[in-house]
């Protein structure tokens, strides 16, 4: 990856602090620089409550930072209105979850166009046969139409996959990813994420508990106790001795 590449995601100094101003205040991030170049892969790794969840959720501009600076594709993002941080989601994050969190009322297709409407606050054509071009992507191309509730666990993780990919975003976060699925679906839907981090260029940042998963990443992120640990390549395991 060539120096130069600006950043997607640029954090400087950030803190996260929980019921600020009260006798309960917590601060949970404590001073978190990172930075995520376009076509990254990277896990997200620490134990329970070392804060991955509350950093992934500043990211992807769920949350705000309590101090410190956020440049996202180069432009602050702190005091941005929640209109502009939505635009700015939308425009250029995807998300994945461990609960694949489909609309059970709405067609695999209907969902991964779902970005689409929020984003053009109507169904198109364009959007209809991108999702159609997806779904076939992730080998979907056989249920359009069907419902959550009628494909399995491991198919429904692809769907949200595909929804992920629909706005073309720069970054995709996703958070257990595979921690819902079965050893083989797991290894189906890792795949996916790496295919289309070669084949579109775009991001990621995979939150995982999976250290067979982190291993197959390119860079690893360590936090704990709310501060970066551990921040680099990852490094390939020897021939056994």
């Amino acid at each position: 990856m060539p120096a130069a590449t600006a950043p997607v995601v640029s954090m400087s100094g950030v803190r996260k602090r929980f019921n600020e101003g009260l006798p309960n205040e917590t601060e949970v991030l404590h001073g978190i620089d990172l930075a995520v170049r376009p076509g990254e892969f990277a896990a997200l790794i620490g134990p329970s409550g070392s804060g991955k969840s509350t950093l992934l959720n500043l990211i992807g501009l769920l949350d705000r930072p309590s101090a410190g600076e956020y440049l996202l594709k180069g432009v602050s993002i702190g005091s941005a209105s929640d209109d502009e941080r939505t635009r700015a989601r939308l425009d250029t994050l995807g998300f994945v979850f461990q609960f694949h969190h489909l609309l059970p009322g709405f067609s695999a297709l209907e969902n991964v166009m779902l970005p689409g409407l929020m984003r053009d606050g109507a169904f198109t054509r364009s959007q209809r046969e991108n999702a159609r071009e997806l779904l076939a992507s992730v080998g979907l191309s056989g249920a359009f139409d069907k419902r959550p509730g009628e494909l399995s666990g491991g198919m429904q993780q692809r769907v949200a996959i595909a929804r992920a990919l629909a706005l073309a975003p720069d970054l995709v976060l996703a958070d257990e990813p595979t921690g819902n699925l079965d050893t083989h679906s797991a290894d189906e839907a890792f795949a996916l994420l790496r295919r289309f981090n070669a084949e579109r260029g775009c991001a990621f940042i995979i939150v995982t508990h999976d250290p067979r998963l982190a291993a197959r990443c390119d860079r690893v992120i360590e936090l704990r106790d709310g501060s970066v640990e551990r921040d680099g390549p990852v490094v390939a395991a020897g021939p056994p001795g």
